[in-house]
């Protein structure tokens, strides 16, 4: 993913998930100022990694989130439900859109290779693998500047 945004400058073409600070994250969220919003998606986000390093048996054991700056007028909500995160975007984000990029350190492979193994069963409520994917999220991601895309790829 990170060599073709690289490469081609931009993320996406056809439509892609993401997460984003939706009216229904804000309601839920009622408490929490713009920052707190972010964090609560971002973190949805890195859980959402997982699923997809799943699906890619080739995929380094590393969560990346890519985070841009993105009106909200260029994304379709996926989930109305009350606290959703969950965005559709229909077009591509161009490089010049990416805030930062985050992506796990060496230290995390272990643990989120172990949570790639179970995410499906913690998000069918498996409490023990529920505990597994948790110790990912024990990792925090590293912060890039977009001008340092060259040295992740």
């Amino acid at each position: 993913m990170l060599a073709a945004l690289r490469s081609a400058a931009r993320l996406g073409g056809s439509p892609t998930n993401a997460h984003a600070v939706t009216p229904g994250l804000r309601e839920w969220y009622a408490e929490g100022d713009e920052e707190e919003l972010e964090y609560v998606a971002f973190t949805r986000a890195a859980q959402d990694a997982l699923s997809l390093i799943r699906q890619d048996a080739d995929a380094p054991r590393r969560r990346v989130v890519i985070s841009a700056d993105v009106p909200p007028s260029a994304f379709v909500r996926q989930d109305m439900e009350l606290g959703s995160s969950a965005v559709r975007l229909p077009g591509p984000v161009l490089l010049t859109s990416i805030a930062s990029i985050h992506v796990d350190s060496a230290d995390a492979v272990e643990a989120v290779t172990a949570a790639v193994e179970v995410v499906d069963a913690a998000l069918a409520g498996d409490e023990d693998a529920q505990f597994v994917v948790d110790g990912a999220e024990d990792h925090e991601l590293e912060w890039y500047a977009v001008s340092e895309l060259d040295s992740l790829t």
